[in-house]
């Protein structure tokens, strides 16, 4: 019984970390010697045939971003340079949902963009938070597991959901965010979205800073109740895709403002916490907007399923003068993104009409299921050739990333900056006492049918937030206070051993 508990591989060996990824020093980059983390990235990319494992609900349009303000000092990418108009594509769903799931779900909601610049396709995968869940891509697919439907029940489980978020604190801000009255957009319209992750920009100097890109609603925020969503829900599951359509064949194009923030290499050295940790904000006061230019929805596709279902997008996808970070979950998705369209369309999906580039793709790619251009004819089909075909450009390289410590499975929590809380409680006080009333009606509610320990657990880490939320938090739950008391001066991983059992009173 005791080795059935024990994590392996998939050929039985042992598993030393399923959390952490290796990284070149605790803020570096993920290393593909992880080859664990190879192994779980791969197989989740291939457990669901034909739809998307996530987002599988999802409505697209076209558009096109015009550049109205310079940003060249920090970025030398022609679609970001004043006065450029650069056509897209953008695809908008809910996480969870399969493609039959209704649009007014509690729950975050994707925001891709195919960008088809001058010097090839930059997409931009986000979210409509600016944080998410997870920091390390360890624990990627447990999330979605946890969020998708129960293997012995077939049903989606509230219960799976919570046990997991409560069982890592850093999903705690994330939890308080869908947890509110953003949790259900009344429209993707009415919604910001977001790059999430920290990337860079370089300059025609090569000079690098780290920049999150922010795309703010110009309709302006608007947001449903359980109540308002469960009416909607009952008479249209198609709501938000039926909002974007219609809005658009009527000619109101929806528009949003672009904006970055921009950290310095020596600002984030110094930062009071990792500025790489996607659970974390930047805050706006410190890192203030910088507006970039405005992007528009302004065309419907001809065909859902050429144009939306087809479309692929992958953060791996950059133009000279936008790069990487050391973001441990960039970096996963920089792999697992590309691999699971590679899987659900095939070899050649940038072939589709969607995902084309606009300019020369000179590649040595061939072959492969649904190969339809010419295969590059008589080309040589390897590198170095004598033929003088396709040779690499090394003007476009990235500056060096300088790199420090070892190479090993860093724990976040055992950072000495690492504070999983700030963030949460920072957006509790600034809500309005009815934002307030909201997130703790909608909490209780989504626990409801949970056990009382993991409702313990995420009370603990509201009360460490702020205590005005974990009071209102208890209440509503109806623990006990003195209990929660006790639990809080737990570390992490004793709070975690206290409250495995179900009757933890």
């Amino acid at each position: 019984m005791d080795d059935y508990k024990k994590l392996t591989n998939e050929v039985g060996a042992p598993v030393a970390d399923n959390e952490n990824s290796i990284t070149a020093g605790p803020r570096g980059p993920v290393v593909m010697q992880d080859v664990w983390l190879m192994e779980k990235m791969a197989h989740f990319n291939r457990e669901v045939i034909p739809e998307r494992r996530m987002h599988a609900k999802g409505w697209g349009a076209y558009g096109k971003l015009t550049v109205t303000h310079d940003i060249s000092k920090y970025t030398k990418a022609k679609v970001l340079q004043p006065g450029a108009v650069t056509e897209a594509f953008t695809r908008f769903s809910t996480v969870a949902g399969e493609r039959g799931a209704a649009d007014c779900e509690r729950d975050i909601r994707g925001v891709a963009t195919k960008f088809y610049t001058s010097e090839g396709n930059w997409d931009l995968v986000g979210n409509n938070t600016p944080t998410f869940f997870i920091r390390d891509v360890h624990n990627f697919s447990d999330l979605n597991r946890a969020v998708k439907r129960d293997p012995k029940t077939g049903r989606r489980s509230a219960q799976n959901n919570w046990d997991f978020w409560t069982l890592l604190p850093e999903c705690f801000h994330q939890i308080t965010v869908v947890m509110s009255d953003r949790g259900i957009p009344a429209s993707f319209r009415n919604m910001h979205f977001y790059g999430e992750h920290t990337f860079s920009l370089y300059n025609e100097k090569n000079e690098r800073v780290w920049c999150k890109f922010h795309f703010r609603t110009q309709q302006g925020i608007k947001n449903l109740t359980n109540e308002e969503a469960a009416e909607i829900n009952g008479i249209d599951r198609e709501s938000h895709g039926k909002d974007l359509f219609e809005t658009i064949e009527r000619g109101g194009f929806p528009k949003w403002t672009m904006y970055i923030q921009v950290m310095t290499e020596e600002q984030a050295i110094n930062h009071y916490e990792n500025p790489f940790d996607i659970t974390k904000i930047w805050p706006h006061a410190e890192y203030p907007l910088i507006e970039v230019g405005m992007y528009e929805l302004n065309r419907n596709p001809e065909n859902y399923f050429a144009e939306v279902e087809q479309a692929a997008f992958t953060p791996a996808h950059v133009v000279p003068g936008i790069g990487f970070s050391p973001d441990r979950f960039l970096q996963g998705r920089l792999f697992s993104y590309g691999d699971a369209q590679r899987y659900r369309l095939g070899i050649n999906h940038n072939q589709i009409p969607v995902n084309r580039a606009k300019v020369a793709v000179n590649e040595y790619h061939r072959d492969g299921a649904m190969r339809v251009d010419g295969n590059y004819g008589a080309a040589p089909a390897y590198t170095p050739n004598s033929a003088g075909f396709w040779t690499a450009q090394p003007e476009v390289a990235e500056p060096p990333m300088a790199l420090e410590g070892a190479m090993w499975r860093y724990d976040p929590k055992d950072d000495p900056t690492d504070d999983c809380f700030r963030a949460g409680g920072n957006l509790w006080r600034v809500m309005t006492e009815d934002k307030k009333a909201l997130l703790i009606h909608n909490t209780a509610t989504d626990m409801a049918s949970v056990t009382k320990n993991i409702k313990y657990r995420h009370a603990v880490h509201a009360l460490k937030a702020d205590p005005e939320y974990g009071r209102r938090l208890i209440e509503a739950l109806g623990l006990c206070p003195d209990k929660v008391a006790e639990l809080e001066k737990l570390n992490n991983n004793e709070l975690n051993r206290a409250t495995l059992s179900a009757d933890v009173d």
